[in-house]
C-alpha cells in the first residue's frame, strides 16, 4: 500500500506541477518546505546534523537556517524536476550557468571519454538536460532499483525523456556496460558522494570517515577516461551555477583498487570544498558518515534524495 501510494504521488506531481505557472509552483515549493522544516521530522534533523560536520563552527541558529534553506533548496529540485519535462530548450539553456565546461568539451574532443561525478547538490536532472541539449551529447548514467518497480519505470522514462541513457544498478553488469561507453569515447554521468552498495571506499569526509562509491574512479582506472568534478549550486535568481573541475589524474604507482581508493580520496576532497561553499546545497537526507550508520544501513534506498537516482550516490 504505501509503495503505490508513493508511486501514485510521484505520479501526481509529474501529471499536476509541470502545468502550473512556474511563479506558483516556485511559491508551492517553499511553502511545503517550511511546513517540512517547522515539523522537524527525521529527515530534517538528519540534514541539520550533516551540516554540523560541514559547517562545525555554526551557533544552533545558524545550523537551523542552513537547514531550513536546505529544505527550501531541496524543494526547489523537486518542483523543477516536476516541470522540467515540459521546459522549452530555451528555458533549460538559460536556467544553467556552468563554469569551465572546456573540461569537458575538450576531453570529448581527445576521445577519451569522460565520466562527470557529482555529489547530491543543486538538480543534476537540469544540468544534464543543459548537456544534451544545449551541447549535444548524449550521456549514460544509472539508476537505482525501486520498489514499486512502476516508481523506478517513471524515474527510467523521466530520464530517458531528457536524453539520458539509464541503466539499472543491479546484477553488477552496469559497470561493464559503462566502460564500453567509456572507451568509445562517450560520456557517463554517476551522483558519487553515498555508497549504495558493499563494495564503497573508505574517505575522509569533513574530518570523519564514511564511504563514496568505487565506480568513478574504477572506471578512469580501467578506461583510461577523464574523471571530472562537478559541484552544483542555486544563486538566488532562477539561476543555477555549477563547475566543471579539473580531471582527477590516476595515480601512477599501485594496484587498481589502490589507484582507485587515492582517486576516491581526491574526488571526496573536491566535494567538500564545494560543498562547503554552498551547504544549503547539499541535499542529504540520510546517515552519511560510518559512525551514524547501524551495521546495516548505508545500502539501498527509498524515493527522494537518498532513493532513485544515478548510480553511486542515492538520492532519486
Amino acid at each position: 500500500m504505501r509503495e503505490r501510494l508513493t508511486d501514485g504521488l510521484y505520479g501526481l506531481g509529474w501529471a499536476t506541477v509541470k502545468k502550473l505557472p512556474e511563479p506558483v509552483a516556485v511559491r508551492l515549493g517553499r511553502e511545503i518546505a517550511d511546513r517540512t522544516w517547522k515539523r522537524r521530522g527525521a529527515g530534517v534533523r538528519r540534514l541539520e546534523a550533516n551540516l554540523a560536520r560541514v559547517v562545525p563552527d555554526a551557533s544552533p541558529q545558524r545550523l537551523a537556517r542552513l537547514s531550513r534553506e536546505g529544505m527550501r533548496s531541496y524543494l526547489r529540485y523537486w518542483m523543477e524536476s516536476f516541470r522540467l519535462p515540459a521546459w522549452s530548450r530555451e528555458r533549460i539553456h538559460g536556467g544553467f550557468v556552468p563554469d569551465d565546461v572546456h573540461h569537458l568539451v575538450d576531453g570529448l574532443a581527445a576521445g577519451r571519454g569522460v565520466i562527470l561525478a557529482l555529489p547530491h547538490m543543486g538538480n543534476y536532472d537540469l544540468a544534464g538536460a543543459w548537456v544534451t541539449t544545449k551541447l549535444g551529447v548524449p550521456f549514460t548514467t544509472v539508476a537505482e532499483r525501486l520498489k514499486p518497480e512502476s516508481l523506478y519505470d517513471r524515474f527510467v522514462a523521466y530520464r530517458e525523456g531528457l536524453g539520458m541513457e539509464v541503466l539499472p544498478h543491479t546484477g553488477g553488469s552496469a559497470f561493464g556496460a559503462l566502460a564500453r561507453r567509456l572507451r568509445a569515447g562517450g560520456l557517463v554521468c554517476l551522483v558519487a558522494d553515498r555508497d549504495l552498495s558493499a563494495s564503497g571506499v573508505e574517505v575522509e569526509f569533513f574530518g570523519e570517515t564514511t564511504k563514496m562509491p568505487a565506480g568513478p574512479a574504477r572506471l578512469a582506472v580501467q578506461t583510461g577516461a577523464l574523471l571530472l568534478p562537478v559541484t552544483l549550486w542555486y544563486d538566488r535568481s532562477p539561476v543555477m551555477r555549477g563547475r566543471v573541475h579539473p580531471p582527477i589524474e590516476v595515480p601512477g604507482e599501485g594496484t587498481r583498487a589502490e589507484r582507485a581508493a587515492v582517486m576516491t580520496q581526491a574526488l571526496a576532497d573536491v566535494f567538500a570544498a564545494g560543498i562547503a561553499e554552498h551547504p544549503q546545497d547539499w541535499h542529504m537526507l540520510q546517515p552519511l558518515w560510518l559512525s551514524d550508520l547501524a551495521p546495516a544501513a548505508g545500502r539501498g534506498g527509498t524515493a527522494g534524495p537518498g532513493g532513485p537516482g544515478p548510480a553511486g550516490g542515492g538520492r532519486r
